[in-house]
């Protein structure tokens, strides 16, 4: 439990939780699977679960506590949901855990805990008033999804705040996706085929147990993300550009479908490492650039594209489940920020695509401003900008369900 702390205290404290995970993790290194998938376990449920846990402390507290405290009471809270058979040794587990953290406070921690669960029936009424609560998401947040989804918003974030599910690629260039099948069933990994080949887990594993991942045969990505390749559709001898390109699995997708001469742009040099690492696992080859897309002058030759994916920085709003600390680390004035950057971002690489060529627009977003409103003000500003529809849409917005996070696509052609 104190480890699980440690990593919600990570996120109060402005960081970002994965990497708060990966750091712990390294000083760590014995620990045996089974701990480190339950201290992940509970760190990301409790911020999936925010203020489910924070509306009861609410009722319960008359002023925040310590941040580290404030972050062991929600843990202790998801722990007691999880585990209500267990609650004594819940609440035990807290106050030790109190003990090593500031010593002077465990008998506060005792106190509340002890509150909260001899007012236990009340917390299903306490968060069914708090739209928060209910929701999982803040209230600025709820109104932008509803604004923009208004038959689904609902399920939308529903979504968000559930186990994200677990698909697979198939690395054409290394095999069949029926040869993947079936190694994948001989292993007792259950899966079934979506529309778009993705492979999805009826069951999530370890990515070491998975067969054929180390080899190359097959890579975990989305089952929403996998259809950008397929979107872009890239052919034989083109040049393409993957202008926001890490961690690299859409770049990986394009070169596993087609034989093209890839550029992979990402303004990170740490996380354009991992692109050339994902690539080399998959036995493929690509120029990997450290640059800033919008920066023409620093990375174009001049020389145009025929295909571009413009995969941009936006809020991850439809990938929440996957990175709960988003929720609590982002403001609405962020959105309009992300909103700037990718007009910069568009119209920077417009100029680098050749006349006829199509650009595949991507967010892991699910509002509006970052989605079709920038889309719509984009081919505003650039009459040689035609909307191509995608499966007889405009556009193609995927929110997030039991299958995929939630994606947004929009595919343009620049006429000559």
């Amino acid at each position: 439990m104190v480890w699980a702390a440690e990593l919600v205290t990570a996120v109060f404290e402005g960081g970002n939780l994965t990497e708060a995970y990966e750091r712990l993790q390294a000083a760590h290194p014995a620990w045996p699977e089974a701990t480190r998938g339950a201290v992940r376990d509970l760190a990301w449920t409790t911020l999936r679960e925010f203020r489910r846990g924070g509306v009861v402390l609410d009722h319960l507290l008359s002023a925040p506590p310590a941040t580290v405290i404030h972050a062991l009471l929600l843990v202790a809270l998801t722990r007691l949901r999880q585990r209500p058979e267990q609650s004594h040794t819940v609440v035990d587990q807290a106050v030790q855990a109190a003990a090593a953290l500031i010593p002077g406070l465990k008998s506060m921690v005792n106190g509340v805990l002890r509150n909260a669960l001899r007012q236990r029936e009340q917390w299903a009424a306490w968060e069914q008033r708090d739209p928060e609560a209910r929701y999982g998401v803040p209230a600025w947040w709820i109104q932008r999804v509803k604004q923009a989804h208004p038959g689904a918003w609902e399920a939308a974030l529903a979504a968000g705040n559930e186990r994200p599910p677990m698909a697979l690629r198939v690395n054409l260039r290394r095999g069949t996706i029926a040869q993947a099948e079936a190694e994948l069933a001989a292993a007792g990994c259950a899966t079934r085929r979506l529309d778009n080949d993705a492979l999805l887990l009826e069951r999530a594993l370890p990515v070491a147990r998975l067969p054929g991942h180390a080899e190359g045969r097959v890579s975990v990505q989305d089952a929403g993300a996998q259809w950008a390749a397929r979107l872009l559709d890239p052919q034989a001898g083109e040049r393409v550009l993957d202008a926001c390109a890490a961690p690299g699995g859409k770049s990986a997708h394009l070169l596993e479908r087609a034989d093209i001469e890839l550029l992979a742009l990402e303004l990170d040099a740490v996380r354009a490492r991992r692109i050339e690492h994902n690539l080399d696992r998959l036995g493929l080859q690509a120029t990997v650039r450290v640059a800033d897309c919008r920066a023409r002058a620093t990375w174009w030759d001049g020389r145009p594209f025929d295909r571009i994916l413009a995969d941009v920085p936006c809020s991850a709003s439809g990938v929440v489940r996957r990175h709960p600390d988003i929720k609590w680390l982002r403001r609405d004035t962020d959105i309009v920020q992300f909103a700037a950057q990718q007009a910069e971002i568009l119209d920077a690489l417009w100029h680098t695509l050749a006349p006829g060529g199509t650009m595949l627009y991507v967010t892991c977003s699910v509002f509006d401003e970052e989605n079709a409103a920038q889309i719509a003000r984009f081919c505003a500003r650039h009459a040689d900008a035609q909307r191509l529809p995608i499966q007889g849409r405009p556009d193609f917005q995927l929110l997030p369900n039991a299958e995929h996070d939630g994606f947004y696509y929009a595919l343009l052609r620049r006429q000559a």
